[in-house]
């Protein structure tokens, strides 16, 4: 289980099953290409030497990975409307990566991972896993977890939805290395902002527990055949519509192999 399956669960259990179990495409969005975009900027940058990581080599990369990306997702040329919307874009893209350098100084940090894959299990068996941005480590050993978001950052009352991605890759850090990250930190480009957090450990016990639970509620889900739609704002964005009785659409017959790769996240007791 990722965060962002988590996420998709407690929004949704339909969304999840669609996404991870009958693994459905869905059509990409311009923001999220732009977000893919910025952070593979802003990954590289620090393959350059400490003096040389300046705004100006960070935005001298955006022609290169933007041909690059390109490349490797083609249609994201479709998602605009016309081609003279593209240069607009790109702006708000070299928008975003300026303002990286209002809230980091690049030239100071010597990241100890970028893009770092991360898996263990639970105490459990629950098999967890997922990509932290970015991770430091300071002399003493004390970790810090990164995560460059390239939207707006969230209102006090939903800082907490924000931090459970923040806490499960602290959990996973300290399931594998036995130290738990001292403080976990999000970066918001389009507003400049950061939210900044230093775990404590019930907190990450109390998210291994959550964790445990939403599985139960998975497998509960998957024994019954039936993964309910659950209906919030965030319908009206939702790209399974069609797929969703709560739209007049029709949902697929549940697929056994979909469920089974499923189940195996879990390893059963004594396995």
């Amino acid at each position: 289980m990722s965060p962002s399956r988590a996420k998709d669960f407690m929004q949704c259990p339909l969304l999840f099953r669609l996404r991870t179990v009958d693994r459905l495409p869905e059509p990409g969005s311009l923001a999220t290409h732009k977000g893919t975009l910025v952070h593979a900027i802003l990954e590289r940058l620090y393959d350059l030497p400490a003096r040389d990581r300046t705004r100006e080599a960070a935005l001298d990369m955006l022609p290169g990975q933007w041909q690059t990306h390109r490349e490797k997702h083609p249609e994201v040329m479709g998602l605009f409307p016309d081609s003279a919307a593209v240069a607009p874009w790109l702006d708000e893209a070299r928008t975003l990566i300026s303002a990286y350098f209002h809230l980091e100084n690049p030239k100071r940090l010597e990241p100890a991972e970028r893009e770092l894959f991360v898996q263990t299990e639970t105490r459990d068996g629950l098999l967890l896993r997922g990509f932290v941005d970015r991770l430091d480590v300071a002399p003493d050993g004390a970790m810090r977890v990164v995560d460059y978001k390239t939207g707006r950052s969230p209102g006090p009352r939903f800082q907490e939805e924000a931090l459970f991605q923040m806490r499960f890759y602290a959990l996973v850090l300290w399931r594998l290395r036995g130290r738990a990250p001292a403080r976990l930190q999000i970066v918001y480009l389009k507003d400049g902002r950061t939210l900044t957090h230093d775990p404590r450990l019930p907190e990450l016990e109390a998210t291994e527990t959550k964790l445990a639970h939403i599985w139960d509620e998975v497998e509960d889900c998957a024994a019954a055949g039936e993964f309910a739609p659950r209906r919030s704002r965030l319908c009206d964005w939702c790209a399974y519509q069609a797929q969703c009785p709560l739209f007049g659409g029709t949902t697929p017959e549940l697929p056994a192999d979909g469920v089974a790769r499923l189940l195996t996240a879990r390893r059963s007791p004594g396995g």
